[in-house]
């Protein structure tokens, strides 16, 4: 009986020593993705490209225009629809920055706000998991 639980106890250090393992590798995948993407997109920044410059190079990088909302509704729907959990910093950046486009690249959300004369001047990164 002796030997049961310390075979018992044994798998239970284990499993949850496994977990943990899974837990903290799928942590350090998610912090790196995000940093990359916002890293790859605060260099993009710096430049301040128009619309038109910021959309041709990201579709030639396989980044595609998802939504480009015309209205203030629609960017609500948008930000509603696909801003998950980041919804309410996307409403503050939506009131202050005139233009919106989404894009979808690979497994996050571009989501570009442009001023008046259509220069980039703030981003968000929304996973899409």
């Amino acid at each position: 009986m002796k030997r049961f639980w310390i075979l018992a106890g044994a798998f239970a250090v284990t499993v949850a020593t496994l977990a943990l393992a899974l837990l903290l590798g799928s942590l350090g995948f998610d912090v790196r993705r995000y940093s990359q993407h916002e890293r790859r997109l605060a260099r993009v920044l710096e430049e301040h490209p128009s619309i038109e410059r910021l959309t041709r190079g990201l579709e030639d990088e396989g980044t595609p225009v998802l939504a480009a909302p015309a209205t203030p509704d629609e960017v609500e729907r948008i930000i509603g629809a696909l801003g998950g959990r980041r919804a309410p910093d996307l409403r503050d950046k939506a009131r202050r920055w005139t233009r919106l486009r989404v894009y979808s690249a690979a497994d996050m959300l571009y989501f570009v706000f442009f001023d008046d004369e259509g220069l980039m001047s703030d981003f968000v990164c929304v996973s899409r998991s």
